[in-house]
């Protein structure tokens, strides 16, 4: 005999509208796990840089300066983990120190713009664009995708940063 014949009609009602309001509190939590999950990408996986030691020093330094958000995009953790990376956003604004000039900086003198200061090496490419400072002790790359354009926008929220702590070796010209 199955346990309901044994409860009255009201209190059986009752079970079975205790029971609704637990699956939708579950299917509820669900719901917003799978939210929150999505609000969190993870860590940006990137590729290092193996630059001369006094380099990926000063880099670190750059890095751990950087600000907490660029271009409104907070700033997120990397994959693999390295002091010569960060990121921001999703998709990732990608910040790399200790690269090698990028082809076609030879001519940089006169593809350089300044951004508070700083001079930029800028290259379009497929998703939005790269950009690697100029006449600085150590190049900084920062690959900004198409969703944040104008993607030179990213510039002035990190060459102030940028200034104070990778010197000046030639200045824009």
């Amino acid at each position: 005999m199955p346990r309901s014949s044994h409860l009255s009609p009201i209190a059986a009602a009752d079970g079975r509208r205790a029971r609704t309001r637990v699956a939708l509190a579950v299917a509820a939590l669900v719901v917003s796990a799978a939210a929150l999950a999505g609000c969190s990408p993870g860590p940006a996986k990137l590729a290092v840089p193996s630059p001369a030691p006094e380099v990926a020093d000063a880099c670190t330094q750059l890095i751990q300066a950087l600000p907490a958000e660029v271009l409104d995009a907070e700033r997120r953790k990397t994959e693999p983990v390295s002091a010569l990376t960060t990121a921001y956003g999703d998709p990732p604004i990608e910040i790399t120190c200790g690269v090698a000039p990028p082809a076609g900086m030879a001519q940089a003198q006169s593809q350089c713009f300044e951004v508070n200061g700083v001079g930029w090496f800028a290259q379009e490419v497929t998703n939005g664009a790269i950009f690697t400072t100029i006449g600085r002790k150590v190049y900084l790359e920062i690959a900004v995708p198409k969703k944040y354009a104008p993607e030179a926008n990213a510039l002035t929220d990190v060459s102030d940063t940028v200034k104070a702590h990778n010197t000046l070796i030639t200045p824009c010209t």
